[in-house]
C-alpha cells in the first residue's frame, strides 16, 4: 500500500476531504499519475495541483482516460456524494474498472497501522487534529488524515510519518467508517445528524454499534460518558453483557470493562465525576479559551489550559488526553505523559472554519464557523459568549440542506435564540432539491427572542451588515457566519467592504 498512501497524501482535497464532491483516480503504479474531477474549482484543488495531480472541472468520460485515450485507471475512488449515475462512474463500470467508495479505500490505507479512529456526530475534526498535533509534539512519527484544513499541519489536513500510529477522522456518513479496524476508537458524542441518510436517531445508534464491533481484539473504546447518545452505546453493552453500571452510565471501574465478544477496554471521559477522566473547575482564561483541573477517578492531576474557546473543546481535549494515555499504556508514566502533553494542548490553535477569526474592524469582530447542526450552533454561540461576554452576537445562519432543516427546524430556532440578532439566508441545497417546500424564512419566523430576519441572498446580507455597522462605527459586536455552505464567503466580503469604505472616508 505504499503507492496508495502516497496518493492519499496528494488527494487531501479529494476523497479524503469529507465535504468535497471529488473523484480520485489511481493509475498504474508504473506511471504513478493521479487524476481527479470536481464540479467547481476550490482552494483545495490548488494544493492538489502543486502535488502533481491532474485535475478536471466537470465530470466527463474523457476524464478517466489517459492522454492517448486508451489507458484507464486501475481503480476509481469515489466520494459518498457522487451518485451512481455519474457519467464517470457509469463509464468506469462499462470498461471493467472497479469502483471503490472511501470506506474501502480508507480500510486498505490503514490496515497495516495501529489505527486510532476518531468518530462522533460532532467534534471529529477538532479532536482528531488536536490528537495528531499533540502526539506529533510528543515525538510520535505518526500519519494522520483529518477532514478539514488544520493551520498547524504542514500539509493542511495530513501528517505523513513513518511510525505505526495512524490517526483518522472516521465519518459515519454513508457508513464510511464500517470498513475500518481501529485499535482505538474514539466516540465524541452521538446525535441525529445526516438526516438524509439516517431516518432517526436509532439508525445513527445502530451504525455506531456496528462500528464498535470493528474494534480490534485487545483494543480500546474512548467514549464521552456525558453524551446521552454515546451513553446509549454503553447501555447496550450493559444489556448485552450484564455488566453493572451506576445510574445508567459506566461506573468508576469503567476501564475494567470489556466490550461484548470483542475484547476491548472502555475508557470514559466528560465533566461528570463518574467518568474515568473528567474536568472540574472549568473557567475562561486570558487567551480566550478555558482552564480546568484534569482528574482521574477522583484524583486531581494537573491544570490544563486551552486557547480555543467553548466547553465542547474542553471535552475534545479530554478525549485527546484519554487517548494519548491509552496509547502510552504504562500507568507509571501517566504523570510524566500529562506533563508532556500540557504544552501542545495549550498551543493548539484549532481547525479552519471552527470559530475562525476573519478580521476585526470598527470594533466589530467577524468569525466564521462550520456549524450546521443545532448542537454545533449552540456550542459556537456559547464559545463566543465565553470569549466576548460583553459584546452583542449577530448570527448569520445558512441552513445546509432542506432535509436537515425540515427535521431540525425547531432545534435550530432554539439554538439560534442564544444570539442577540439573527439573519437567516436561503438554504444551501448541496445535493438536494426542495421536496419539502421549506426555506430559511420558515426558520427565521420560528426564532423566539432576538430579532430575526430572512435575507435569502448572501450579497444582500453583506450590504445589510455593512450599513448596520457603519451607522455605529464602534458597535462592539461579534458577527458569526454559520453553516457548511458558501456562507463562508460573507465574512471576507464584509471585511473587504468595510475596509474599502473606511479608506474612502479617509480620502
Amino acid at each position: 500500500m505504499k503507492n496508495a498512501l502516497s496518493i492519499s497524501k496528494i488527494e487531501r482535497g479529494g476523497f479524503i476531504s469529507w465535504e468535497l464532491v471529488v473523484l480520485g483516480y489511481l493509475h498504474s503504479p508504473s506511471s504513478l499519475s493521479n487524476n481527479g474531477s470536481d464540479l467547481v474549482w476550490s482552494s483545495y484543488m490548488e494544493g492538489l495541483l502543486e502535488a502533481g495531480a491532474n485535475l478536471h472541472i466537470g465530470h466527463s468520460v474523457s476524464n478517466i482516460q489517459g492522454n492517448d485515450g486508451s489507458r484507464f485507471p486501475n481503480a476509481v475512488v469515489a466520494s459518498s456524494a457522487i451518485p451512481q449515475d455519474n457519467v464517470e462512474i457509469l463509464h468506469a463500470k462499462s470498461v471493467g474498472v472497479p469502483i471503490y467508495k472511501r470506506d474501502y479505500w480508507l480500510a486498505k490505507l490503514t490496515e497495516k497501522y495501529n489505527l486510532i479512529a476518531v468518530s462522533g456526530s460532532h467534534g471529529k475534526s477538532t479532536t482528531a487534529s488536536m490528537l495528531a498535533y499533540v502526539l506529533k509534539a510528543m515525538g510520535d512519527d505518526l500519519t494522520a488524515i483529518v477532514g478539514a484544513h488544520v493551520p498547524q499541519f504542514p500539509d493542511g489536513s495530513i501528517f505523513y510519518g513513518g511510525g505505526k500510529n495512524f490517526v483518522l477522522e472516521a465519518d459515519e456518513y454513508d457508513g464510511c467508517f464500517l470498513g475500518l479496524s481501529p485499535s482505538v476508537a474514539v466516540v465524541t458524542n452521538l446525535d441525529w445528524e445526516h438526516v438524509d441518510i439516517f431516518e432517526d436517531e436509532d439508525a445513527v445508534k445502530s451504525i455506531f454499534r456496528r462500528f464498535l464491533k470493528q474494534i480490534r481484539v485487545g483494543g480500546h473504546l474512548v467514549i464521552c460518558g456525558d453524551s446521552q447518545g454515546a451513553r446509549s452505546l454503553l447501555d447496550q453493552i450493559k444489556q448485552d453483557t450484564g455488566l453493572k453500571y451506576s445510574g445508567g452510565v459506566v461506573s468508576n471501574q469503567s476501564s475494567d470493562l470489556w466490550g461484548q465478544g470483542h475484547d476491548y477496554k472502555i475508557i470514559t471521559y466528560g465533566f461528570s465525576s463518574f467518568n474515568d477522566w473528567y474536568a472540574e473547575s472549568v473557567c475562561p482564561n486570558v487567551q480566550g479559551g478555558s482552564d480546568y483541573i484534569l482528574c482521574e477517578r477522583g484524583r486531581p492531576l494537573a491544570q490544563i489550559s486551552l486557547q480555543i474557546p467553548g466547553v465542547h473543546n474542553v471535552l475534545n481535549s479530554l478525549a485527546v488526553i484519554a487517548t494519548v494515555l491509552t496509547l502510552i499504556g504504562d500507568k507509571r508514566q501517566s504523570h510524566e505523559s500529562i506533563a508532556c502533553l500540557k504544552l501542545p494542548l495549550s498551543k493548539f490553535m484549532g481547525v479552519s472554519r471552527r470559530f475562525d477569526l476573519i478580521g476585526t474592524i470598527y470594533g466589530c469582530h467577524i468569525y466564521d464557523d462550520f456549524a450546521h447542526h443545532p448542537t454545533e450552533v449552540r456550542a459556537v454561540l456559547q464559545a463566543a459568549r465565553q470569549r466576548f461576554p460583553n459584546k452583542a452576537l449577530i448570527a448569520v445562519f445558512q441552513p445546509h440542506t432542506y432535509s436537515r432543516l425540515v427535521v431540525l427546524k425547531d432545534d435550530f430556532a432554539n439554538a439560534l435564540s442564544e444570539a442577540d440578532q439573527v439573519v437567516v439566508s436561503a438554504v444551501y441545497a448541496a445535493r438536494e432539491t426542495n421536496d419539502w417546500n421549506i426555506n430559511g424564512k420558515d426558520l427565521a419566523a420560528s426564532i423566539i427572542g432576538p430579532p430575526s430576519e430572512y435575507i435569502p441572498c448572501l450579497g444582500n446580507v453583506v450590504d445589510k451588515l455593512a450599513l448596520q455597522i457603519l451607522r455605529d462605527p464602534h458597535p462592539e459586536i461579534v458577527i458569526l457566519t454559520l453553516g457548511a455552505g458558501d456562507v463562508t464567503t460573507v465574512g471576507p466580503k464584509l471585511l473587504h467592504e468595510l475596509q474599502t469604505r473606511s479608506q474612502d472616508a479617509r480620502h
